[in-house]
């Protein structure tokens, strides 16, 4: 069986806050660095870039994926899936909702359907990649499925605090609350760096949604921090149909794993208050009534909280063999700086990563096949190796992000570590 790893979900230079490094030909020489071999496109909306995906891509035999044109090397077999980000921003039910979902289309023609509709309804395109519209996340769906019932609509990371279906700030308590009689449309959500399916799994209303994770890159290096592996026979059996297809039935002969990040590490994972350095697990945000014990002012709560107000079962009661598997990892950037005591963006960095990829593969096969004595004897720091047998291992040091600061997972065990729980109770 042919695995693929896919990234549905990324962003484009077009996009706020987001590397002017995100073009085509250099996204796809950071898939081939990574091992990520069908990646989104991000940000079809935008005229400038849609310009530039008409330009540099060409669709494979009809297959509803694309490549870049005259490419050479590795590259070439880098596919593409037409996707991008939207933000939805409306009243719905007395309350202001903010919800971001990821929208994947199957061919160039939808897209331009889908913008000349947008247009028509006077939505800004122009000045964001992600852009912001005051449809309701079940008007915007109708439009999709008037236009090409082919179109697929996944919730953006879904546990986000204010920009998600399930957030805490800004969102709805389940999925049919939010899309009413368009739900069974829905077939999947993104869970999100600050989620695992592990905590997904705790909500029986979503033991028929298939749980993706995607990147949400803003630059290059970030593309595929989480993705999906998926299982092919054959090279012809690969289309954008087949991926809906998969992901829709939750294919757990075809959908292989996902690969995750560790949800600690997320911004979002723990309840907490940022300018305040407090940061607080479920049980102890509850004893404070959801404020901070410095400031007095509303805790920004959490992912971690939000899913174990939702939930209907413990983690215990949870049948593994139901669910399609996920493998944790820990970028490789970050487990080289862990064991150099640098920042994961210096030069010392830089160069063992390139000496690493250059000896034995791709990122993901490093993290997640490599045999760990040739890791030894290509790394400079035999503690490389034991790092990434810790990480497959999940022995793993953890200190949790929250109220937008990430968190902080240790591959290499330091006695003088110290979560950042409870820092005040």
């Amino acid at each position: 069986m042919l695995e693929k790893i896919i990234d549905l979900h990324i962003h484009s230079k077009y996009s706020r806050a987001c590397s002017g490094q995100l073009e085509l030909p250099k996204i796809a020489t950071a898939c081939v660095q990574k091992g990520v071999d069908i990646c989104a496109t991000g940000d079809y909306t935008h005229p400038g870039w849609f310009a530039h995906i008409k330009e540099a891509l060409e669709e494979v035999e009809k297959s509803g994926l694309y490549k870049l044109k005259n490419a050479t090397g590795k590259e070439a077999n880098i596919r593409f899936i037409l996707s991008t980000e939207v933000s939805c921003i409306y009243k719905h039910k007395d309350k202001t909702r903010r919800l971001h979902h990821v929208i994947l289309a199957p061919n160039i023609s939808a897209v331009e359907k889908l913008i000349q509709e947008l247009e028509k309804r006077h939505i800004n395109i122009h000045s964001d990649g992600r852009p912001i519209m005051g449809l309701k996340s079940k008007e915007l769906l109708q439009i999709l499925l008037d236009i090409d019932l082919r179109f697929f609509l996944i919730p953006a990371h879904a546990w986000t605090p204010w920009f998600a279906i399930f957030g805490s700030k800004s969102g709805y308590d389940s999925i049919e609350e939010c899309f009413e009689e368009l739900a069974p449309h829905i077939r999947a959500i993104e869970t999100g760096l600050s989620s695992d399916p592990t905590m997904n799994h705790r909500l029986s209303a979503l033991d028929n949604i298939t749980l993706v994770s995607n990147s949400d890159a803003h630059s290059l290096d970030k593309i595929g921090r989480e993705a999906n592996v998926f299982g092919f026979e054959k090279e012809t059996d690969i289309s954008y149909d087949e991926i809906i297809k998969i992901i829709k039935t939750g294919d757990r002969k075809r959908f292989l794993y996902t690969i995750e990040f560790y949800p600690e590490e997320g911004k979002y994972h723990a309840d907490g208050h940022l300018s305040c350095e407090v940061c607080l697990l479920p049980n102890e945000t509850k004893k404070l009534h959801k404020i901070c014990p410095r400031c007095k002012k509303e805790l920004t709560i959490g992912v971690l909280s939000r899913i174990d107000d939702l939930a209907d079962r413990t983690e215990k009661e949870i049948k593994p063999e139901k669910f399609i598997p996920h493998k944790y990892i820990v970028p490789l950037r970050e487990v080289i700086a862990s064991i150099f005591e640098v920042g994961p963006s210096s030069k010392k960095v830089a160069r063992e990563y390139d000496n690493l990829i250059k000896n034995l593969g791709s990122e993901f096969f490093i993290l997640l096949k490599a045999d760990i004595n040739k890791i030894e004897q290509v790394a400079n720091d035999k503690n490389i190796a034991l790092a990434i047998t810790n990480m497959r291992a999940g022995k793993v040091q953890v200190s949790p992000g929250y109220d937008g600061k990430f968190g902080l997972v240790k591959v290499i065990f330091d006695k003088k570590f110290k979560p950042a729980q409870s820092r005040l109770i």
